[in-house]
């Protein structure tokens, strides 16, 4: 039985999507359309964002043009970082922290390499912001996330000929076998680095204590090795993969009358 919070929903169900690739391309904001009919939605279900991105770049993408309304305000769970930094309809929920769990000495030898490694990579561009320090994972770039948006979408496609990312990741896990982390593929142009079980499950503690009848979850990343894998083939979840935010539409509008 859900609580008094989501009482005025017809619904017992909480809907929950991922944010670049799924609700709007990658880095960009959200558009009018899915604004509105995520809106709509709300009416019917309980629904939430759960993106790898911080706090401040969710809420970039996630914030609607020409509003000053924060974006929290628009959804009833909002989770950055998998869900280590969270919000229940518009309020903070405890967090977590990356650098406590690993340790500072451990993590400067981690981070080390890593800035060798990018160095070696032969690519054919590089900018700049190679490793970002997030609350609760690191993000990891060879080409630098400065990179403008045709330059992502040129590595993008040089990745999958030459798989630059799955190559690095590989060489993580095994030499930092012993850290316990997880590295996930995201996104075009990065990969997350976070302690085992930090995935987007993580973000699932937080509703438990609602009992909706139905979480679906909606990626685009849903593979093995993606960043939505987890979450979307987890036992709790019912999983819809999509291609783009055009087919996140479609499929919300068939499956609840919108």
């Amino acid at each position: 039985m859900v609580s008094s919070a989501f009482a005025d929903r017809p619904l017992k169900k909480l809907v929950l999507f991922d944010v670049d690739g799924t609700l709007t391309l990658a880095r960009q904001s959200i558009t009018p359309e899915m604004h509105s009919t995520l809106q709509s939605l709300r009416k019917k279900v309980a629904i939430g964002v759960v993106g790898g991105s911080d706090f401040v770049k969710v809420s970039e993408q996630l914030t609607p043009p020409g509003t000053s309304t924060p974006f929290v305000d628009y959804y009833d769970y909002a989770f950055a970082e998998n869900g280590l930094t969270a919000y229940k309809l518009g309020k903070p929920l405890p967090t977590q922290s990356f650098i406590k769990y690993v340790g500072e000495e451990r993590y400067k030898v981690f981070v080390n390499f890593i800035l060798h490694y990018l160095a070696d990579i032969d690519i054919p561009i590089k900018r700049g912001t190679f490793v970002e320090f997030r609350n609760g994972m690191i993000n990891v770039s060879p080409i630098g996330r400065n990179a403008t948006i045709q330059e992502r979408l040129d590595f993008q496609e040089y990745d999958k000929q030459h798989g630059i990312r799955a190559a690095f990741v590989k060489v993580l896990q095994e030499k930092f076998s012993d850290y316990g982390l997880t590295f996930s593929i995201g996104g075009q142009i990065s990969f997350d680095v976070f302690p085992n079980g930090w995935d987007k499950t993580y973000c699932l503690q937080h509703v438990a204590d609602e009992n909706f009848e139905e979480i679906h979850f909606f990626g685009d990343k849903t593979y093995k090795g993606g960043n939505d894998y987890e979450i979307f083939s987890d036992a709790r979840t019912i999983g819809h993969t999509v291609k783009n935010p055009q087919e996140t539409l479609q499929i919300l509008k068939e499956l609840f009358s919108l």
